[in-house]
């Protein structure tokens, strides 16, 4: 009988960690874990800057795979990554260690001296002026605040000594790529490059000579790979994987979220959680008449054409934290779960028609980067808790409809929306906004994670 041949998963997601072991024979799930991060901290910017602690996260990565079975690790042959987008950290040399016993690698540690804090893609200190001053990109994609290259670049004006203090950058899970394979400078993949701005996907280099005109260090940028492609392998056996097990380069996990998901070239993915975005994959970048989708690379020289919205989920549990925070100045403490059991249930029964509009645009949107959230047209009619709910849900996928209208899905010949994300899942009545604005059927399929959608974009 054949050895099993498993391949392990990453997704270094904004608010968890997740990692599975895929088995690419029978395409199943053999054991995953999650793990919340609880990596975010307070930013010198206030609210405008989004930052988390990378040890925590490192830990949290620690803590999922030494709690997947032994038995099931030794068979692991390849490890996928993916993880949260745009997002950078700073380090030098000696910034994680590795804690061996035995001749095995029990855990690593990231060493906080030597690195930076992961600014993450939540971040909104560029401003508009800031980023109207920054020289255009030689790329088809628009570089924005909470971007790699942005977030640098801001730096460079704001804080250049700090800049001056590491020799190497990339997003968070290019940090753990270069940690398990002990890597002297990072790789990322194409994915995750042009998530940072300045990145010409279609010669798949870095913008150096613009960068270079303003000085920006660019001995920082990563090297560029494939997505799928392999950077390295683990130098010494980790918690049972063995040693010499190839490592592919860190992928984008919104693409890897929709690799795992996506069962027809005529499926329409849409993933709502922290955010939101809806996905269709096309052969070649082209003008579609509409600047609120972008373009981003997926896998063998195919795009996805995305519409990504910065309010999804986050809008709904700050609804939900808002309700809770009120009836706690009341004196009732409720918990969480029956806010949005009690939510759902109401936004259910409220009638189909509500005369109040919600602008749900709580963090703004990329392109519209003042926005802000606003509710009209309330009156005695329309302030009913369920009404009021059920406003914010069709508010978010009009929204949605707004940046990907559903004549660009017929033209695409889509013919359903595959739904993905605890967001959606878990709440029937954006579900049922999502049929009435796009006029398809949703449904849910076995797919799913992107932690799973990292394993295959290795196999």
């Amino acid at each position: 009988m054949s050895e099993k041949q498993y391949i392990l998963g990453m997704d270094i997601g904004t608010t968890s960690v997740k990692v599975c072991v895929y088995d690419p024979v029978t395409t199943e799930i053999v054991a995953k874990q999650n793990k919340d991060t609880a990596a975010n901290i307070p930013s010198d910017q206030g609210i405008e800057g989004n930052k988390q602690d990378v040890p925590k996260i490192v830990s949290a990565v620690h803590y999922c795979v030494s709690r997947l079975p032994r038995d099931v690790l030794r068979h692991v042959t390849k490890i996928g990554v993916c993880g949260q987008m745009h997002g950078v950290v700073l380090w030098k040399s000696g910034a994680w260690e590795k804690i061996e016993k035995d001749g095995v690698v029990v855990r690593f540690e990231g060493i906080r001296e030597n690195m930076s804090a992961l600014y993450t893609w939540q971040d909104v200190r560029c401003k508009p002026e800031f980023l109207d001053s920054l020289p255009k990109p030689d790329s088809h994609l628009k570089c924005y605040s909470g971007y790699g290259c942005a977030t640098l670049l801001w730096m460079l004006k704001h804080k250049p000594e700090k800049l001056k203090n590491f020799s190497y950058a990339g997003t968070v899970q290019d940090f753990i790529v270069a940690m398990l394979c002990d890597l002297e400078t990072p790789i990322t993949s194409d994915q995750n490059a042009a998530s940072w701005g300045y990145f010409n996907t279609e010669k798949n280099e870095w913008n150096v000579d613009i960068l270079k005109s303003v000085d920006f260090p660019v001995d920082l940028l990563p090297k560029v790979v494939k997505s799928g492609d392999f950077v390295g392998q683990l130098k010494e056996s980790w918690s049972g994987i063995p040693e010499g097990t190839p490592v592919g380069a860190a992928m984008g996990d919104l693409q890897c979220s929709i690799l795992a998901t996506l069962e027809s070239e005529y499926d329409a993915v849409l993933n709502i959680s922290t955010s939101a975005q809806l996905a269709i994959v096309v052969k070649n970048i082209s003008d579609l008449g509409c600047s609120t989708v972008e373009h981003l690379p997926y896998f063998h020289n195919t795009y996805l054409v995305v519409a990504a919205s910065l309010n999804g989920g986050n809008v709904l549990a700050t609804f939900v934290k808002m309700l809770q925070q009120w009836m706690l100045e009341f004196g009732f403490p409720i918990p969480q779960s029956k806010v949005w059991e009690k939510l759902i249930a109401l936004g259910m029964q409220a009638p189909e028609a509500s005369t109040m509009k919600i602008s749900p645009h709580l963090l703004g949107e990329r392109h519209l980067p003042t926005a802000k959230a606003a509710v009209e047209n309330i009156d005695l009619s329309n302030i009913q808790l369920g009404l009021v709910f059920r406003s914010i849900c069709d508010s978010l996928i009009e929204n949605l409809h707004d940046m990907m209208p559903k004549e660009l899905c017929r033209n695409a010949k889509i013919k359903r929306i595959v739904g993905n994300g605890s967001g959606l899942s878990r709440n029937p009545v954006l579900q049922r906004a999502v049929e009435h604005y796009y006029s398809l059927p949703l449904e849910f399929t076995k797919g799913g994670d992107a932690a799973k959608g990292a394993a295959i974009a290795v196999l």
